[in-house]
């Protein structure tokens, strides 16, 4: 920012005197009024001086009118520059700082004609490209300030209306009790008071009779007397046969707690967990000109680099047997796993704790794979057809009908790449949704799409292939370490990731297809892997292996591991 200091003449004011600057002298690096101006202009050593005015100095940025001729530490001139430290220095600092630095040259060649040179020219695209980059950051900013208060807002009416439905339910649960306890209530009452309407009748009967029984014995004939007799014994047969029925044990009201209602106020100590999830960034800058920013590109590792670690499994419900026919991490770090017992699509969270089922297919789910928007699709093989589903929404929003079976799956976010398993692979552009049929990928199961290429597993030849995006072959790669492999992913740099399921190991290809290396074995706890998968933002990499050691339990755990580079210690 230009400076608005109002400047005096430096000459000037060694005699006391404040006489306003009218120019600066960029090589005495002083400020003259008008006519010590005059004086400096016709002096022998300093006539030939460049010279500006005060104004145009005081445009200059404050930072540019700090810099200084002089050696800040040794009040020296600067007439040196030093290529190695990229810094102008003098010749003391040469003795003092720069005594290893081999590069040093004349500061004036470095400063040789830099007005008109191509980098200033360059430097004021870089900064109206710093500018923009910053106006797109403060807008970014500000939008995402606007959605995590969205976020906020949204998170709050999902706990109240979370406790809302827990007071629903507790009031429908505690009315349904109060007319189970009313019911039984008015039950009970209502037999205990017949046997009493009982008990009193016949008590009315016998005081009739103690209080005539007098007149009986006097007045009564035999007859008459015999069949009273008869009476009375009947009455008293009547309590007596009372006394041994179940109408005079003891039934009482009382009430048992669910032990669910219990376990909840004992083990449920939150109401929930907040997180924060780390999705990739959506801001798109203008870049720096390569020159610049060299010093920022990451160095591809080798594959002897890569040891990923085992970071935790999936936690599902106790009930729950799994049978993983295919895992997805969302950009979200959420991942979406296919059921094939149930025929359904589940969503865990990023920690591997079940979340809810999200579709129930009618057809068997074969691979899932994102496409963009919270939106998924999954092959179902046998009905010929690709399911999108909102996986926010839990349906299924669109159906795509195909010619042949809908086997592996891989997307974009442009285009979907379906294979079947066998001959035939097709595919699909999903903004018109017009479909194109790849040829020479025969043979091709799960696939996986990196930077226009697609990348396929043949199941039976035990190979991995790379073919262009139009389904031109490229590379195969095949080897004895590779058998029955079964899924696939690649991570940032390019390695191809297999689920090798016929000797329980992890297999990682080169770019090139020319190396391999196993970085999962047996030992590491995996068994008959089938699907993997790798969030290529956060380099976290989710496993299929089967839990049980009986081989007619379809049943899967997944593990998840850290892919990144030299990245080996374990995560808690």
């Amino acid at each position: 920012m230009a400076s608005s200091v109002k400047h005096f003449c430096t000459i000037c004011e060694y005699d006391g005197i404040s006489n306003t600057a009218v120019t600066w002298c960029t090589e005495c690096e002083v400020f003259f009024c008008g006519d010590c101006e005059k004086t400096h202009s016709k002096s022998g050593l300093s006539r030939h001086h460049k010279t500006m005015s005060a104004d145009n100095y005081k445009k200059l940025p404050t930072f540019m009118q700090e810099i200084r001729s002089q050696c800040r530490d040794h009040n020296t001139m600067i007439e040196l520059y030093c290529s190695f430290h990229a810094c102008p220095c003098c010749v003391q600092c040469v003795t003092d700082k720069h005594k290893k630095c081999q590069d040093m040259k004349p500061l004036s060649d470095t400063l040789h004609q830099v007005k008109s040179s191509a980098s200033v020219q360059l430097f004021e695209k870089d900064l109206k490209n710093v500018k923009e980059n910053l106006d797109t950051t403060i807008m970014y900013l500000k939008t995402r300030i606007s959605n995590i208060n969205i976020q906020k807002t949204k998170a709050i009416e999902e706990i109240s209306y979370m406790r809302k439905s827990i007071n629903d339910n507790l009031n429908k649960l505690e009315q349904n009790i109060l007319n189970d306890l009313e019911s039984k209530h008015s039950k009970l009452q209502s037999n205990m008071a017949t046997i009493l309407q009982q008990m009193e009748q016949g008590s009315s009967q016998i005081d009739q009779m103690q209080s005539q029984f007098t007149n009986l014995v006097q007045h009564a004939t035999e007859l008459q007397m015999y069949i009273g007799l008869k009476e009375i014994e009947k009455t008293a047969k009547y309590i007596g046969d009372l006394e041994k029925t179940e109408h005079f044990i003891e039934k009482n009201l009382e009430v048992n707690i669910s032990s669910a209602l219990q376990s909840f106020l004992q083990d449920v100590k939150s109401f929930g967990d907040i997180h924060i999830n780390t999705t990739s960034s959506t801001l798109r800058l203008k870049t720096e000109r390569k020159d610049q920013a060299q010093h920022l590109v990451t160095e591809v590792p080798g594959i002897e680099q890569i040891k990923p670690s085992l970071l935790t499994r999936l936690t599902s419900p106790k009930d729950m047997k799994l049978n993983i026919w295919a895992c997805h991490i969302l950009p979200d770090s959420r991942i979406v796993i296919l059921d094939n017992n149930k025929k359904q699509l589940m969503l865990f969270s990023n920690d591997g704790i079940f979340i809810r089922n999200v579709v129930t297919f009618t057809k068997n789910p074969c691979d899932v794979c994102f496409v963009r928007n919270y939106k998924v699709a999954v092959t179902l093989r046998a009905a010929n057809q690709i399911a999108l589903v909102d996986v926010e929404k839990n349906k299924i929003i669109q159906t795509i009908k195909l010619s042949h079976e809908c086997y592996g799956v891989s997307s974009d976010g442009k285009t979907l790449v379906i294979t079947s398993g066998g001959s035939q692979c097709t595919s699909v552009n999903l903004n018109d949704m017009s479909h194109t049929i790849l040829e020479g990928m025969q043979g091709v199961g799960p696939i996986a799409l990196f930077q226009g290429n697609i990348y396929g597993i043949n199941y039976h030849e035990n190979k991995v292939s790379c073919y262009r995006i139009t389904g031109e072959h490229l590379w195969t790669y095949q080897n004895p370490d590779l058998v029955k492999p079964r899924g696939l992913s690649l991570d940032k740099n390019g390695f191809v990731y297999i689920a090798s399921n016929g000797n329980n190991s992890i297999m990682v290809v080169s770019p090139d297809g020319r190396t391999c290396k196993r970085i999962f074995s047996g030992s590491d706890g995996i068994k008959d892997p089938w699907q993997i998968d790798i969030n290529r933002e956060t380099g976290i990499m989710i496993v299929s292996s089967r839990k049980s050691d009986d081989d007619s339990v379809k049943d899967y755990e997944t593990a998840f591991s850290e892919s990144r580079k030299n990245n080996i210690h374990q995560q808690t």
